[in-house]
């Protein structure tokens, strides 16, 4: 092989090394976008699961609040009416 032969061999080489490292970049760069579109999802997610829980317990007291208004509601009716009727001596 000749001088200019081994320095178009060196060239062509250390090119594709450059593509090669280049599409390397590429390529993890966009690994780290997918990481924090998929963090990003995971917040999302857990804020999602926060408010259903938040939801849910607020839901719990408002059962506890109409049972505690019907039950105690009807009971009060009772005592409010007992309260008109005369009282025998």
């Amino acid at each position: 092989m000749s001088f200019g032969e081994v320095m178009g061999l060196l060239v062509v080489v250390g090119g594709m090394i450059a593509v090669v490292g280049m599409l390397t970049e590429a390529y993890k760069a966009r690994l780290r976008v997918k990481e924090r579109e998929y963090e990003a999802m995971i917040a999302r997610s857990a804020a999602g699961r926060a408010d259903a829980e938040e939801t849910e317990r607020l839901e719990a007291r408002v059962r506890v609040l109409e049972r505690i208004a019907t039950d105690k509601g009807q009971d009060l009716a009772r005592q409010i009416e007992q309260l008109r009727e005369p009282v025998a001596n």
